[in-house]
């Protein structure tokens, strides 16, 4: 286990915590930048933590952003920034990111500075579908982006796909995270905790629409909680 490294308390759908932790210890944070192990340990103190991006999922979607040479990339929904930085530290120096709500990025906004990546992000403070509805006038922004990453409120999943599809360029990917919501998209709804109904409810529509959707290509991951990964056909 990394030095000084607490055990993790994962949202992973892993039923096992010590197999989680070894692929965390063997796989993830040998390999894991000195400024994102400094975010996450920042953002571990947090009460909200746990909503942060899985750092194993992180370093899935490092790979497919190198896989795809994304340059042009839109993130909605991003807490501290773990997956935002991890944007920016992958795609190449004249990359762009866009930045949709920034609520608690100040908490990760000094490591990012101190990555000397800042100047990849653009921050847009706001609700994500008024700013996706507006980059859809500029009808030069549609089959622009390379990669979209999705940890925004659940009910309106569905409603960022649509949009996304047409800003995204063929062959471009997007990833939604918490497609699997802690296991509780197979769970009778009777034991699913009433806080979390609705965006249970709201994972189980989106999976059925976005598998049943013939522009893209898709697989489901049981990675973290759960990601949806897709891939524009046309």
């Amino acid at each position: 286990m990394e030095q000084n490294e607490e055990k993790v308390s994962h949202k992973d759908i892993l039923k096992s915590e010590d197999l989680y932790q070894y692929i965390l210890d063997t796989s993830v944070y040998p390999r894991e930048s000195e400024f994102l192990k400094e975010l996450r340990h920042v953002t571990a103190s947090h009460p909200k933590a746990v909503i942060s991006t899985a750092p194993d999922v992180g370093q899935l979607m490092a790979m497919l952003l190198k896989l795809v040479n994304a340059k042009k990339t839109i993130e909605l929904g991003v807490y501290t920034g773990y997956s935002l930085l991890l944007t920016a530290l992958t795609i190449p120096e004249d990359g762009k990111a866009i930045d949709v709500n920034r609520e608690t990025f100040e908490i990760g906004l000094p490591v990012i500075k101190k990555a000397g990546v800042e100047n990849k992000i653009d921050y847009i403070e706001s609700e994500a579908l008024p700013v996706l509805d507006q980059l859809l006038q500029n009808h030069e922004n549609e089959g622009s982006f390379d990669f979209a990453f999705v940890d925004a409120d659940k009910i309106n999943y569905w409603n960022y796909h649509e949009r996304l599809m047409k800003l995204l360029k063929v062959d471009g990917l997007v990833v939604y995270d918490n497609t699997l919501r802690r296991g509780s998209v197979v769970l009778p709804e009777a034991l699913v905790p009433e806080h979390r109904k609705q965006d249970r409810e709201s994972t189980i529509e989106f999976n059925k629409l976005v598998a049943a959707d013939p522009r893209i290509q898709i697989s489901h991951a049981s990675v973290g909680d759960g990601i949806t990964i897709c891939r524009r056909l046309y």
